[in-house]
């Protein structure tokens, strides 16, 4: 098969990784890659974003299947306009999308089919929302998010009602985040601890995947500003297989059911980010793809082939009924840009490379990174993942953080204790 991957960040270099593994790959291209990628794939300079590029370049080059790393192009609409063309797309149409694409349809779906969620009101008027806030939130803390894709800077966790007025001032009169913020959801803060699922699923059924904790702060001790991700680790000691069930039973599958009876089959991955407050996992939102840096530490345990379940969701033949994972661990340390996620300079030399991909059961999957004059360079925020596998999360962290400590770059930085709190 000839296959299209769609994106260019760490998430991408792990799926590119995990699907040149596959018997059945032939060709390999991705749009628009990173320099990471470019060692297992040709990479073609077509944004994520340029659907009409992406489709033609698919139809010219007789792709079979285009699998798309990020959640934009699949809320713009990328698998349609691929269907309408007749190429099969491992991703949810835009209208399944919505799950993602909207924080107030989700919870809406997720308030009708009965999934535990934290009690929640959607507001179009400031002043609306602000009156609920003085009247709900005086002495407690609640969650402002922005409606719309706000590529992970759309969720306020407020302690205070003066922090909840600042956030619904700074979406929805400042404009901070643009159309994603016009519109707002506000809901009671649930405690406990986050857990991300995911499953990959035709539509009818649910294959999860083992369950993964990521760490969203800056810096050491969840402190500092939230990003796209700073690292991860599975498995989690405290996701037993009765708590993954109830989570499949009352959140997951009674969602796929219902997006299909609506007409709007939901294919592909889905992700369900969870909160657990003793055994019951509640849903804090849902994603339309697969996580970033989740999937750095689910493809180097995956032992199905990616590929063949991609395929056959995409073109809608029902090949498996379970994945299988080995029963290993693994962290993931993501090494940032000097400044992220606020600004930072792109350009820098990355030194050590070669000697940190030498280290046994150590694996770098690249993300703000680009090639030149035969450099590696930093080219985003997040700009390498360095993946530890081991028997026990104890060792698969060491080797992470040993890998990391051979990797230089100028002002780079990372967390310390990815992991930690399981030892």
């Amino acid at each position: 098969m000839r296959i299209l991957l769609v994106g260019g960040g760490g998430r991408e270099h792990a799926l590119a990784w995990k699907l040149r593994q596959s018997q059945h790959c032939d060709a390999l291209y991705a749009a628009p890659g990173n320099a990471g990628i470019a060692q297992l794939a040709e990479c073609v300079p077509i944004a994520a974003s340029a659907t009409a590029d992406l489709v033609q370049f698919a139809r010219q080059n007789a792709i079979d299947l285009v699998v798309v790393g990020p959640e934009s192009p699949l809320i713009a609409g990328l698998a349609d306009a691929l269907q309408e063309a007749g190429v099969p797309c491992f991703g949810p149409t835009r209208a399944a999308a919505q799950l993602e694409g909207s924080k107030a349809f989700a919870k809406h779906l997720m308030a009708e089919v009965g999934a535990p969620t934290a009690p929640f009101a959607v507001f179009d008027d400031a002043d609306q929302a602000r009156a609920y806030l003085r009247e709900r939130f005086l002495q407690r803390p609640c969650v402002v998010k922005a409606d719309g894709e706000a590529l992970g800077k759309g969720v306020f966790v407020c302690d205070t009602l003066g922090d909840a007025l600042d956030a619904v001032e700074f979406l929805m009169e400042q404009g901070g985040l643009g159309e994603a913020g016009r519109r707002i959801v506000i809901e009671d803060r649930l405690h406990g601890r986050e857990m991300s699922l995911l499953c990959i699923t035709d539509g009818e059924r649910a294959l999860p995947m083992p369950p993964v904790r990521d760490y969203k702060r800056a810096f050491d001790g969840d402190r500092g500003p939230n990003t796209g991700g700073m690292g991860c680790y599975t498995p989690l000691p405290d996701a037993t297989p009765a708590l993954v069930e109830t989570a499949l039973q009352q959140i997951v599958r009674p969602v796929i059911r219902e997006m299909a009876q609506r007409g709007t089959p939901y294919r592909g991955v889905l992700y369900a980010g969870l909160m657990v407050h003793d055994t019951q996992p509640y849903s804090l939102e849902f994603n339309c793809r697969f996580g970033d840096p989740e999937t750095q530490v689910l493809m180097p345990l995956l032992q199905s082939d990616l590929l063949e379940l991609a395929h056959g969701v995409a073109t809608g033949a029902r090949n498996a009924t379970a994945l299988a994972f080995e029963a290993r661990a693994a962290v993931c340390v993501v090494l940032a840009s000097g400044g992220y996620p606020g600004a930072y300079r792109t350009g820098l030399p990355i030194e050590g490379l070669d000697a940190a991909a030498k280290l046994p059961d150590t694996l770098i999957f690249h993300a703000g990174t680009r090639a030149a004059n035969g450099q590696i360079l930093t080219s985003g925020g997040r700009v390498l993942n360095i993946v530890g596998l081991g028997d026990t999360l104890d060792e698969a962290r060491q080797n992470a953080y040993r890998a990391a400590e051979h990797i230089h770059f100028d002002g780079m930085h990372y967390r310390r204790d990815i992991g930690e709190s399981v030892l």
